[in-house]
């Protein structure tokens, strides 16, 4: 597993988008506002889900319990993806973010808000979010599913999926083709290389389209 995600990492995520519309899995990119706190930042691993909702019947020990429950039953070395089912409050924030790269998590992606985005910079943890808020989830939200299949916008995540996040969007690779996904990209990038350094050397992009397959 380490090696596929030393792999994917050194993808980018439209090609590997681009692999997998062409094995008629295109439903696999997230929702365009979820984007890097780091501009530039990518990310790529093996996700593990996590499910919420806004409970305002919680006391603050009841909410802060649930997420440190959260925090601690969460896997090391996975990307979490999380559906908190709320845009109202953030669903990270600096402890969090620091208790997790003790467990070496390799990120986090949200289909929601984020916090304490400066701290979280400087200890340079990635993080995929749509917003920030200062809105923290004290006697606001709970978890209710760790590790079950999750949706953000049309797209179904299923914990074992992989995951690549770059400038470009986020794309969802299913668990049972991640092998192939990869392999296949890595034979995209090599053609597009060869491509790209043609058309540098002055090949017309029509000649240069019909030769490789690829524009």
């Amino acid at each position: 597993m380490a090696n596929l995600t030393e792999r994917l990492n050194n993808c980018y995520a439209s090609a590997v988008h681009d692999v997998l519309r062409g094995m008629g899995r295109d439903n696999c990119v997230l929702p365009p506002q979820i984007i890097s706190l780091k501009p530039g930042e990518k990310l790529a691993g093996e996700i593990y889900t996590i499910s919420g909702h806004v409970d305002r019947t919680l006391t603050r020990h009841e909410s802060l319990l649930a997420w440190t429950q959260v925090l601690s039953r969460v896997p090391g070395g996975k990307v979490l993806v999380c559906q908190p089912n709320t845009k109202d409050v953030a669903l990270m924030g600096e402890l969090s973010a620091r208790a997790l790269m003790v467990k070496d998590t390799l990120g986090y992606v949200v289909d929601g808000r984020c916090r304490d985005v400066d701290f979280i910079l400087d200890i340079d943890f990635p993080v995929f979010c749509d917003l920030n808020t200062p809105a923290d989830i004290v006697e606001r939200w709970t978890y209710d599913r760790l590790g079950e299949a999750i949706t953000i916008g049309t797209v179904t995540i299923c914990s074992g999926d992989w995951l690549i996040a770059d400038r470009d969007g986020v794309v969802i690779i299913p668990a049972d083709i991640a092998e192939e996904v990869v392999t296949e990209t890595e034979v995209v990038m090599s053609t597009e290389s060869e491509m790209r350094d043609a058309i540098l050397a002055g090949m017309d992009p029509e000649a240069a389209y019909l030769k490789y397959g690829k524009f």
